[in-house]
This record gives structure tokens, C-alpha cells and sequence, in this order.
């Protein structure tokens, strides 16, 4: 089978959960070509975006939520919104890589390339099957105005979501947003520690930064340090905010309790080494954390759809959150203390994971290729 997945880099979660899959097929022995969608379009258009939404997320992150409110006032599956348009200009060069890549099936991790799949069905510029994966724990707006074969959603839960906004019911599938093997893995914590360079016994804390940054990390991870009175250790891993790690790496250079990281392929083994993580509530992250079952405080999240994932995770034990920096290191030092609450909120993690959505994914797309 050949496998086109078509991804857009606002944000990296959408390209974690395409790669994810990506990951699983190769293992089957398939055929996968992974294309940011935006790069069909004219020249500097991805970057364009990319820059744009990042910015617009870090710098003005009430712009995004207003954004973000008035996406759902205009949501409506009767009409074609503006996002639409756009994507759809993008319709004629994806036929032709499709044609040209002779490709079984599509999936796509991002709302972007699903508006441009849905004017292709409208046209009949499409000859094979289409699945979308949603990567936020809530039906963002405009999905009701797609039209794929399937839509593999995080949970159960968000059934009634997507029905009531317009998505039909034969078509959601509630696997799970997919996540990279290594996180379904547990390396014992002293064999992480280890591995990680950290110290064997001392009580860690673990930041992500995330890909877009999560606040203002480094005054978080000077106010978390300030109140670590048992020798507890900091990890903190900056991603590919080389400016971020800079500041960091100046800022605790006496401190031999903080580690500072940049851009790493071992996240999850730092995850396995460490006892509390704090990160923003972005849907891969959060799954992450969820599959590996790390004891999770969500900072304050960016309004929109992170906003609905926080609520999603406290609702169900799977993390503790406020939007309020002292009382997320209060909630953290609390959880990292407590062995009941550490226990009682991985039995909520284990009742809620779903560890094997990659797979399942890949079970589909083979199902649907042979038909």
C-alpha cells in the first residue's frame, strides 16, 4: 500500500500524530510519503503560514482565541467558509501529486489539507479513499464542512461533539491521537535515570517547552527552582528554541539541579525518568503524557482548543491545571509529594490511554486500500 499523508506545520502536533503513523506503516512494510500541504501552493506559502500562526499564537495568543471563538460563530456545514477557499486553491497541484504518486489512500493529521480533499470529492478530482485525524480533544471549527471517508477522533467522549456540529456518525472513529511507539514503551525509571545522566534518587520535575513555547518558561522555571526545597531536579527541554535554551542555560549555569536541553529524540525516556511534567495543554503533548502515564500539570493553555483539552484532562483525573503560574508549582509539588495522588491519577490514565490508535489507524487505511 501507498500512503500519502498530507500535514501542515502550525504547530508540530499535527506532523508528530502524521509521523506516528507514518512510523506504524513503515513497520507493516508500506509505502509512505509525508508532504506539508502548504508547499503545493506558491512559493514561501507554508513558511508563510507557519510564521504567521506561530506568531499570532506566542505573541498574541487572545488574538488567536478571539480568532478561534469567531471560527466557531461561522462554523456551519450549510455554508463554505473563507478556510475552504483557500484550501481548495490547492486542489489542481494534489491531484497531480496523487495521479503522479499512483498513491492507495490519504490521510491527513490537519483541517488544511481535509478542505482541500473535500472540493477535490466535490469535483471529482479524487479517485481514492481520504481519512482525517483530528489531533484536539474537541471538534475545532470546520470540520463539519469536510467531507472524508473517516474521521479518527481522540475519545469516545467527543462522539456527540462532532454530531452535533455536522460530522455524520457512520464516520467518526474514536481511536485515539496517535503517538510514536516509544511512548507506549516504559523503560524502568532507574534505567531512564541512567540513561538520561540523572541523578538516581533525587525527586525530578520535568518542563516541555513545546513547539511554539509554552508562556514565560523561563520565569516559570526561576519560580519552580526558587520553591524546590528538597533537592528536587529540573529537566527542561527547549525543543528547537535555540534562543529559549540560550537564556536558559545562562540563567541556571550555578545551578547544577536544572538540566537544560535543547532539540531531542529522547523525550520519552526523559518522561520515564522523571516524576511530574509541566507542559501546555497542546493535544499531542498532552496524549503523550497520557500513553506514558507521567503524572501531568497543564500550564495555562493558548484559548481555543487547548482550552477544551485542559478541561478534558481534569474533568477525567488525567492531569491537574490552572491557569495561574503559583498554583500550578503548588499542584505540582503537591503531586510529586503525594504517592496516593500520583497512583489515583495514573489509574484514571490507564482507563482513559489508548496507546495503540497508530496501529488502528494503519488497520483502517489497509482495510479501506483492499477495497
Amino acid at each position: 500500500m501507498k500512503i500519502l499523508i498530507l500535514s501542515c506545520n502550525t504547530g508540530e502536533g499535527h506532523n508528530a500524530a502524521g509521523h506516528a503513523v507514518e512510523e506504524a506503516a513503515l513497520a507493516r512494510g508500506h509505502e509512505v510519503n509525508f508532504v506539508d500541504a502548504m508547499q503545493l501552493g506558491k512559493r514561501h506559502t507554508s513558511r508563510l503560514i507557519s510564521g504567521l500562526y506561530i506568531g499570532i499564537v506566542k505573541h498574541l495568543p487572545w488574538f488567536f482565541g478571539f480568532i478561534y471563538k469567531l471560527g466557531m460563530l461561522i462554523s456551519n456545514r450549510h455554508f463554505k467558509s473563507p478556510v475552504y477557499w483557500a484550501n481548495a486553491k490547492l486542489a489542481k497541484p494534489l491531484a497531480s501529486l496523487i495521479e503522479e504518486g499512483n498513491y492507495d489512500i490519504v490521510v491527513m493529521p490537519h483541517l488544511y489539507p481535509a478542505e482541500t480533499i473535500t472540493y477535490m470529492k466535490k469535483h471529482n478530482m479524487l479517485p481514492v479513499k481520504a481519512v482525517a485525524i483530528g489531533t484536539d480533544y474537541t471538534c475545532i471549527p470546520f470540520w463539519e464542512e469536510t467531507n472524508c471517508d473517516y474521521y479518527v477522533i481522540p475519545h469516545e467522549d467527543l462522539v456527540d461533539e462532532y454530531i452535533k456540529r455536522g460530522v455524520p456518525k457512520e464516520k467518526l472513529l474514536p481511536y485515539g491521537i496517535p503517538v510514536r511507539h516509544a511512548f507506549a514503551k516504559h523503560t524502568p525509571k532507574d534505567i531512564a535515570r541512567r540513561k538520561c545522566h540523572l541523578d538516581a534518587d533525587a525527586p525530578t520535575f520535568l518542563i516541555m517547552s513545546g513547539s511554539m513555547g509554552f508562556g514565560k518558561l523561563a520565569v516559570f522555571a526561576m519560580a519552580l527552582y526558587k520553591q524546590c526545597k528538597n533537592d528536587e531536579h529540573i529537566v527542561i527541554i527547549c525543543g528547537n528554541n535555540k534562543k529559549l535554551q540560550s537564556v536558559l542555560t545562562k540563567e541556571f549555569r550555578h545551578c547544577p539541579r536544572v538540566h537544560v536541553l535543547g532539540y531531542t529524540r529522547h523525550v520519552s525516556l526523559y518522561m520515564d525518568a522523571c516524576d511530574v511534567i509541566f507542559t501546555k495543554p497542546g493535544g499531542l503533548t498532552s496524549t503523550e503524557t497520557l500513553v506514558k502515564g507521567i503524572p501531568t500539570i497543564h500550564t495555562a493553555p493558548i484559548p481555543g482548543c487547548e482550552t477544551a483539552n485542559s478541561a478534558f484532562f481534569v474533568d477525567r483525573g488525567i492531569s491537574y491545571a490552572s491557569k495561574y503560574m503559583i498554583e500550578q508549582i503548588r499542584l505540582g509539588k503537591l503531586l510529586m509529594r503525594s504517592h496516593d495522588l500520583q497512583e489515583e491519577m495514573h489509574t484514571a490514565q490507564l482507563r482513559e490511554q489508548k496507546s495503540d490508535a497508530a496501529e488502528r489507524i494503519v488497520d483502517l487505511l489497509e482495510s479501506l486500500s483492499e477495497k
